[in-house]
């Protein structure tokens, strides 16, 4: 129906990000986990000696998942809190256990803790697909390993190195996202319970001043989350630098997404190297040979508003107001969830472009051909100079050659003939035999490829194990749009 298509809906969900995570920022399993927070938050209390029955608890865990939506948003249009209009909801569905939901809690019990369980999950959804991207482009640096190709500086044609070690650089990048991804995770702790401002007045008044009671309370509520710790002290809500460390390390992913995909982009100007490109897909509407690397130009765009969101996480945290401020919420709503839903847009589109990159060696060997002539003169300067000639003469020749092969290349448009000019200069006669060896672009790569494998062996290999039952079920990405 036309009316479906009238409402503004993210492209997040409707183009990118997968199903998985946008289940995880759901409707459903942000209100469904509340319930589950009211649960085991009487369940706790019932084993610390509060008169809860079983009956209650049952009849709370049965209705966990039959939530009413629209009785939820009418109720929340007349208290205007969201907290409260769906413990109003839960309690018409639950009329037994009705007197001991939310008992002793604020918001932020179910608020706040959500979000942690979400956090949780969706680093250890992210976490997994670092992983896999990492080892398609180990496969990839490993075939390519040996592949000579112009390295650049200033974006200028610089001395060779091979297409295996540059894709080593976007794994190391990718390296130290998974390492702080896996530390965000790691140190991630739940809010447990806590009370209006931290001070678990409520629970301590509840269980009648016996604080070993409130401290065994939290324990258990966090171990039902699934979690081992919670934070130890906390004002109303958790500290808003959570938040900061984990976007961080979401906007710091997006910087190394952007800079390998800008890679790739100028590589397919190129024709050196090519993202994926299906049988019937459409370059351009008006230039039908066009092969734009638009994969590639998505991934840049949704790093850029991933890199974007770091500023919200900071300066929510900085505007915090002693124990809590309410102006935290509206903002973490959108920066929390679009976060994560644009590194797994992200991450899914780089693992389906490192799955079927493209590289093709005739045309990188016709661009060094073009520029390894001037590479290759102090080589040649030192060849001469050990069949017995003098090493400024040398240069000089050299030098004046080079400045004619030059101005073929710019001012005529052909190609690098200084190669045929040393050939066809006497005084290079003494060389001439060696000519071959030292133009040989595998002699300009140094330690490249030596370099591919060690750094696979010693520093991808040891994080990729982290995640080998993950990969075995990893298959070839396809993107529906």
């Amino acid at each position: 129906m036309a009316s479906n298509y009238e409402g503004y809906k993210s492209p997040l969900s409707t183009r990118y990000a997968s199903k998985e995570m946008q289940f995880l920022f759901s409707d459903m399993h942000k209100f469904s986990t509340w319930r589950r927070l009211w649960v085991w938050l009487a369940k706790a209390e019932r084993s610390l000696g509060l008169e809860i029955s079983e009956a209650q608890i049952a009849e709370l865990e049965k209705e966990i998942n039959n939530i009413d939506f629209d009785a939820a948003a009418a109720e929340e249009r007349l208290t205007r809190h969201d907290v409260m209009a769906h413990v109003h909801v839960y309690a018409k569905q639950c009329p037994i256990g009705a007197p001991v939901i939310h008992l002793g809690a604020t918001s932020c019990y179910v608020g706040d803790n959500t979000d942690l369980i979400v956090l949780r999950d969706a680093l250890q959804l992210l976490l997994p697909r670092v992983a896999a991207v990492i080892s398609s482009l180990k496969q990839f640096a490993e075939t390519y390993r040996g592949q000579p190709t112009l390295g650049f500086t200033h974006l200028q044609p610089a001395q060779l190195t091979t297409v295996g070690k540059r894709a080593c650089l976007w794994i190391q990048d990718l390296l130290m996202d998974e390492r702080a991804l896996r530390r965000c995770l790691e140190d991630l702790r739940f809010r447990g319970v806590k009370g209006t401002t931290g001070t678990q007045a409520s629970f301590l008044q509840l269980f009648n001043g016996d604080g070993e009671k409130v401290k065994q309370l939290d324990k258990k509520v966090t171990e039902l989350a699934g979690f081992s710790k919670p934070y130890a002290v906390t004002g109303q809500t958790y500290s808003r630098k959570v938040d900061v460390e984990i976007v961080s390390a979401l906007a710091s992913l997006g910087t190394t997404i952007h800079k390998m995909c800008s890679d790739l982009r100028i590589l397919a100007s190129r024709k050196e190297l090519e993202e994926p490109f299906e049988t019937t897909q459409i370059g351009s509407s008006a230039m039908p040979y066009k092969r734009n690397p638009m994969r590639s130009e998505r991934c840049c765009a949704l790093a850029r508003h991933l890199i974007s969101l770091f500023s919200n996480a900071a300066n929510t945290h900085a505007t915090q107001w002693l124990e809590r401020t309410l102006d935290d919420s509206a903002n973490r709503r959108l920066t929390l969830s679009e976060a994560f839903l644009s590194a797994d847009a992200c991450l899914l589109t780089l693992l389906n472009i490192s799955q079927g990159l493209v590289v093709y060696p005739k045309v990188i060997e016709r661009h060094i051909a073009q520029e390894l002539p001037f590479m290759s003169t102090e080589n040649i300067i030192m060849a001469m100079v050990k069949a017995g000639g003098d090493r400024q003469v040398c240069h000089e020749k050299i030098r004046v050659l080079s400045q004619e092969a030059g101005a073929q290349v710019k001012q005529h448009g052909k190609d690098n003939d200084l190669v045929e000019r040393v050939r066809n200069d006497p005084y290079f006669a003494p060389i001439l035999d060696q000519l071959g060896d030292i133009l040989d672009a595998r002699t300009f790569t140094g330690r490249a490829s030596d370099q591919v494998v060690e750094f696979i062996a010693d520093e991808v290999n040891p994080v990729l194990a982290r995640y080998s039952d993950a990969l075995k079920n990893v298959q070839n990405v396809q993107l529906s749009i």
